[in-house]
């Protein structure tokens, strides 16, 4: 059984940390859901999640994106729910992460991908972390204090911990980021990192749908982490 000691709400979560009984879901519920996730629910987070659960309830099965997308048209007139924004407000999927705040099931086809994502932990280093014999010291968001210390191996343990794995794609964001702290002596906010990246590297690769999906808890904000660089001043990946 959870407890949240600052909504004092009661309910039992999966592994993956959906609800284990739909009926125990409310808006208190959804606002713990999305604050586990890093999430501050918004109006429009708010709007996306009441599409899904009325639609749910309405048809009793979760919509799929085309569908989402066609009913936040319909209920907020406008086309301002498209692919790139609902990545925006739900880093980890609107089909995977939106269905779970919203207390309704994940719909099949991503089911079988949730699952492949759920084990790892996600949860950064805070204080320290011990790693080949040596204690590396971290602030309480996760960035390396002495960053001279920092090399690929630390990163690949670093990343690990926060349930990803490192590939071309992940090296291709965390090289950029390093070679802009060293040109500029600042890490960049995720819309800088974003312009900047489209500038020398293309749209595609700079887009924010691909960013987050390497990494969910912010590109700027998480790969600096893993990059071994200071956190970026006046960010917070997941509101811009």
């Amino acid at each position: 059984m959870m407890n949240s000691a600052a909504s004092n709400l009661k309910f039992d979560v999966l592994t993956d940390g959906r609800l284990a009984n739909l009926a125990d879901w409310n808006e208190g519920v959804a606002h713990e859901l999305a604050t586990r996730d890093g999430l501050q629910l918004s109006d429009d987070h708010w709007e996306v999640i009441k599409a899904m659960r009325e639609y749910y309830q309405s048809y009793n099965v979760s919509p799929v994106k085309k569908l989402l997308k066609r009913s936040l048209k319909q209920r907020s007139g406008t086309d301002r729910f498209d692919d790139e924004h609902l990545a925006e407000l739900f880093p980890g999927g609107v089909l995977v992460q939106g269905s779970k705040i919203a207390g309704i099931p994940i719909p099949m086809l991503e089911r079988s991908t949730y699952a492949g994502k759920a084990a790892p932990s996600k949860t950064h280093f805070t204080d320290s972390f011990d790693f080949e014999g040596e204690t590396f010291r971290v602030t309480q968001l996760g960035n390396l204090l002495d960053l001279h210390r920092w090399n690929k191996h630390v990163a690949y343990f670093m990343a690990e911990r926060e349930g990803i794995k490192l590939n071309e794609d992940h090296w291709e964001v965390l090289n950029f980021l390093r070679q802009f702290y060293f040109e500029y002596g600042i890490t960049p906010m995720v819309r800088i990192l974003m312009q900047h990246m489209a500038e020398e590297l293309g749209s595609d690769r700079a887009s924010k749908e691909h960013l987050y999906q390497l990494f969910p808890k912010g590109p700027s904000r998480q790969g600096s982490r893993i990059a071994g660089l200071p956190e970026p001043q006046g960010c917070i990946d997941s509101d811009d």
